[in-house]
């Protein structure tokens, strides 16, 4: 008799002699009949095991003990439209507890009330639950996609090392002692970059990798010390050629994955532009409520704040909350003004539009202001407008940026099941780190500027741009990428920029350089955050969710116990000592 599974049970199957493996999901015992869930991966089927052994063996059957099980699929006289095997129940003939359970720490269910760190610690039985066990599934789904269309697209799959050479230019590495060589280390991977870039120096032409990557960074719900990103490369491309192959990738994704079919091709916006209109370079754009600049309806204002603010060349940006000022009191928006504080702005100004304005500033602004302000921004009774004032532009943008997704969530301005896609493109080649004194590459140092900028890589680097661009979906960076540069000459003017000197270079970099003299063609590529990419797949805001043995905040595994002590013994024998 064949094992089938017990998901797959239908009214087509009556009569029918099966074989059923599975966990006792729950047990109902009416004296004399006993009626049992069994669930595999593929769902729950009821049992029915009446007098005589089945019921002897089933009345004792504690949840999540193991099963194998023979009977005869019945039609049940009353059905469960919530289950696909709703119309159909097994007579038992035979029932044998291959296992049996301990007393459960929590109830294996989806709306168990369990706290994270209790399902953490007992992953394996958490992942027997229908949220966690559907999302791997989904995840499964995405990476057999990828797959696929990249073999149909001429891509050729290549393992790259995980023992690597430590090139601390961005996030912390993580280091593994070398037993055979004392003092010296390997990193782990934060992406496989360089060695992506030599196997198109190697002539692979099409290259991609499902890529464990590690990064020692403060973490958080969207973020783990170890992830996967759907990784590729391809020579002979530009900036479009790369976009419009992950468009089509992600087309196929979403289809197979979600049934939703994606308009294409997407959306394009300058860094800029994403950054001017809605504080952040990963806008959600499944509401609108842009940042709108006021600064000229104050250009002569008497309110000292503004003044202060546009004479030391700072912005005066808002947003605007249509038909909301009702719902916000006084303690509202004091909560909203120290949430802005948490972005490092000053305060938080606000106007209620309505026959008698009212607000923070509704004394110390002019009625020709307000007036003013009022067609800017095409004011209706009951808006909200909410300003943030400040000399640091950047400061500005990211406090509203971060205001306008915290009201989009506040005021239920998101449609469920809506993805809205869009590329972000054009970064900055450089960001000034205020910790080094000097400026650093927005995303490494490999990325290409654009053509028009390569002479700014030295002279003006506040306003030199790059062929990098990142897929954005719902407020998420779910990629990234760039165009490389293969020209020796210009990635020397690179690292001249980041102020590494020839031997920097040499020491951190020294064998790519080596191999841009031979040959390097025209390439670039972009990793897709595969975690990041399940999350939004699967409507959870924990990437905890879609990873099987994930790491918490504190980078730990409560699981397994690790990081761990190790015995002094291997310590002596890698030549290592620990300061406590």
């Amino acid at each position: 008799m064949k094992k089938i599974n017990n998901g797959s049970l239908t009214i087509n199957h009556v009569n029918e002699q099966v074989k059923l493996y599975g966990w006792v999901q729950k047990k109902r015992d009416l004296g004399g009949v006993c009626f049992i869930d069994l669930r595999d991966r593929s769902g729950i089927v009821q049992l029915v095991a009446r007098e005589g052994e089945c019921y002897q063996i089933a009345s004792t059957l504690k949840s999540e003990s193991v099963l194998m099980v023979t009977g005869v699929v019945c039609e049940r006289e009353s059905k469960n439209k919530n289950i696909s095997t709703g119309d159909i129940e097994v007579e038992l003939t035979h029932i044998e507890v291959l296992n049996s359970s301990s007393d459960l720490p929590f109830e294996i269910s989806d709306d168990t009330t369990a706290l994270e760190d209790t399902r953490l610690k007992y992953r394996y039985l958490d992942i027997r639950r229908n949220c966690i066990k559907n999302n791997l599934v989904v995840r499964h789904k995405i990476m057999m996609a990828a797959r696929k269309f990249l073999d149909r697209e001429e891509f050729i799959e290549v393992e790259t090392p995980v023992l690597c050479k430590s090139t601390p230019e961005g996030a912390r590495d993580y280091l593994v002692p070398s037993r055979v060589n004392k003092g010296r280390f390997y990193a782990l991977p934060q992406s496989p970059q360089l060695f992506k870039q030599l196997l198109m120096v190697g002539g692979m032409e099409r290259y991609f990798q499902i890529a464990k990557c590690f990064r020692d960074e403060d973490l958080r719900s969207d973020r783990q010390p170890e992830f996967t990103q759907i990784d590729l490369e391809m020579s002979f491309v530009n900036e479009e050629d790369v976009m419009n192959l992950t468009e089509r990738l992600l087309k196929v994704i979403f289809k197979e994955v979600k049934g939703i079919d994606i308009s294409l091709p997407l959306r394009r916006m300058k860094y800029d532009e994403a950054i001017k209109l809605y504080g952040s370079d990963k806008p959600d754009l499944r509401f609108d409520m842009p940042i709108y600049d006021i600064g000229c309806v104050f250009d002569n204002t008497e309110f000292g704040v503004f003044q202060k603010v546009l004479s030391e060349g700072g912005i005066i940006n808002c947003l605007v909350a249509k038909g909301v000022a009702s719902q916000y009191s006084r303690k509202k928006l004091d909560q909203l003004t120290e949430y802005v504080k948490k972005y490092k702005a000053s305060g938080l100004a606000y106007l209620k539009i309505a026959d008698v304005v009212s607000g923070s500033i509704a004394k110390v602004v002019s009625e020709e202001e307000v007036a003013s302000l009022k067609d800017v921004l095409s004011l209706e009774d009951n808006d909200l407008v909410l300003i943030v004032a400040d000399k640091n532009y950047n400061i500005v943008k990211t406090a509203l940026g971060a205001l306008r997704c915290k009201l989009g969530k506040d005021l239920n301005l998101i449609k469920k099941d809506d993805y809205q896609l869009l590329w972000v493109v054009e970064f900055p080649s450089f960001e000034w780190s205020e910790e080094e004194g000097r400026y650093l590459a927005c995303h490494h140092p490999f990325t290409a500027p654009l053509d028009s900028d390569i002479d700014k890589l030295i002279t003006d680097k506040k306003h030199c741009y790059s062929k990098a661009y990142d897929i954005v979906i719902n407020g998420y960076e779910a990629g990234g990428g760039s165009i490389r540069i293969h020209d020796e000459a210009v990635q020397e003017k690179m690292f001249e920029a980041l102020e590494l000197s020839a031997d920097d270079v040499c020491e951190k970099f020294g064998f790519f350089v080596e191999a841009l003299k031979y040959g390097t063609p025209p390439h670039g590529g972009l990793a897709l955050g595969l975690d990041r990419l399940t999350m939004l797949l699967t409507d959870t805001d924990n990437i905890r969710d879609v990873i099987a043995f994930p790491k918490t905040t504190s980078a730990s595994c409560l699981m397994s116990e690790c990081p761990n002590v190790v015995s002094s013994e291997q310590l002596e024998e890698l030549a290592i000592s620990v300061n406590e």
